[in-house]
């Protein structure tokens, strides 16, 4: 089988992804594969009932109506959820054993996302169990990121928990961030350990590279004849948590025992 690639990006522009899914209609693909956050699929979604859509992101596939359930999808997209939502409350709550001092804690969101609200309101019931404020920060682009960091320094945060969604990742936008939280000693949390592989303190997240490999399988089933209302929606199994120890010493951070314990890459 000779498969053709027609690759679209938005490039950080939430609002071309409607005339991006549109063309790709119009082109006559044989399935979409939609990435980077939930918005691409939710386009390809309203731009389409009959191809198939292949999605990969954190988000909740069932409450944002891409699919019936997770186990009978129905329709015509199934895929891979993250569970980034979910894990909001569990960086927050590492974090914290990282920085125990810390009394209030930054959250950066895209408010764009449609996680962002619900992530907003898992980290914040955690935050109140953990006896700690949450300050929202938002950005909807790269510039945003500066003012961001000059609130979380403002308003003097103790540390910082980056939230998931495709503005915050990318080499250029992982070193920028890398660079902020060091340049202003902010203790921060990422949702990937290839930022901390770059220079960021800790991550903890999905095996990112093991789902997008599923989500390949199932597009493959699907050109061979599958549909995908019969594949029920994937869900992580594995999750990783790393810490740079590097990024820990230049914060003047000591890394607890229990924590690096747990961790399933350390790096030095």
């Amino acid at each position: 089988m000779i498969v053709a690639i027609e690759y679209r990006f938005a490039n950080e522009q939430y609002d071309r992804l409607p005339t991006l899914a549109a063309d790709l209609v119009l082109q006559r693909v044989a399935v979409i594969f939609a990435t980077g956050s939930v918005l691409p699929a939710l386009a390809a979604k309203a731009a389409t009932t009959t191809i198939p859509i292949v999605f990969a992101n954190g988000s909740d596939p069932v409450a944002l109506g891409l699919v019936a359930s997770l186990s009978r999808p129905g329709g015509n997209a199934t895929g891979v959820t993250f569970n980034s939502t979910e894990l909001g409350s569990k960086r927050l709550e590492m974090l914290r054993e990282l920085v125990p001092r810390a009394t209030l804690i930054a959250f950066l969101v895209n408010p764009r996302n449609p996680n962002a609200v619900p992530s907003i309101a898992d980290t914040q019931t955690s935050a109140k169990i953990l006896g700690v404020k949450l300050l929202v920060v938002n950005a909807v682009n790269a510039s945003d990121l500066d003012v961001a960091f000059a609130t979380i320094v403002q308003q003097r945060a103790d540390a910082l928990v980056v939230g998931t969604d495709v503005l915050f990742n990318g080499p250029r936008r992982t070193q920028q961030l890398i660079t902020l939280a060091a340049v202003h000693a902010v203790p921060t949390m990422f949702s990937g350990r290839d930022r901390v592989a770059a220079g960021g303190l800790i991550s903890y997240a999905t095996d990112i590279d093991d789902m997008l490999r599923q989500a390949g399988f199932y597009i493959g089933r699907i050109l061979k004849g599958e549909k995908p209302a019969d594949l029920p929606v994937l869900q992580p199994t594995k999750f990783e948590l790393a810490i740079n120890l590097k990024t820990a010493k230049a914060l003047g951070l000591t890394v607890p025992p229990s924590l690096l314990a747990r961790a399933d890459e350390v790096i030095e």
